[in-house]
């Protein structure tokens, strides 16, 4: 069984700066694709990055391109978002989520099936 557990979200002024954690557990992930999807009050739960455990190939939707950064470190099992030049539409609840998913789906959150509680992120204008 995977856990994962998501840390670092908070309240930014509009142009700051937050990073998100995400501590994953119960198994190795060689094969995994980590991800970062949020969900705004009304809307759907949309895609924010991605990244392959074993080959480090990382993936952004346009709307955070640029500004928004995903890495992890292989001995902390732990994958991070790096979030830079918040702006107010980035409020959400950020959350995690990992699995062992076919190349093209890592932007849909319904191929994923491990999840972590969620972090809310509020940037203020």
């Amino acid at each position: 069984q995977v856990q994962l557990v998501e840390s670092g979200g908070g309240l930014v002024q509009a142009g700051g700066s937050l990073r998100l954690s995400c501590a994953a557990s119960g198994r190795t992930f060689g094969t995994y694709v980590m991800g970062w999807f949020r969900q705004a009050p009304g809307k759907e739960r949309e895609f924010v990055a991605a990244i392959r455990w074993s080959t480090y190939n990382t993936y952004y939707a346009d709307s955070v391109k640029g500004r928004f950064t995903i890495s992890r470190d292989n001995a902390k099992n732990t994958v991070y978002l790096q979030m830079n030049s918040l702006k107010p539409e980035d409020t959400a609840v950020y959350y995690c989520a990992g699995d062992d998913v076919a190349l093209n789906y890592y932007s849909d959150y319904r191929a994923y099936d491990y999840w972590g509680q969620g972090t809310q992120v509020t940037v203020s204008s």
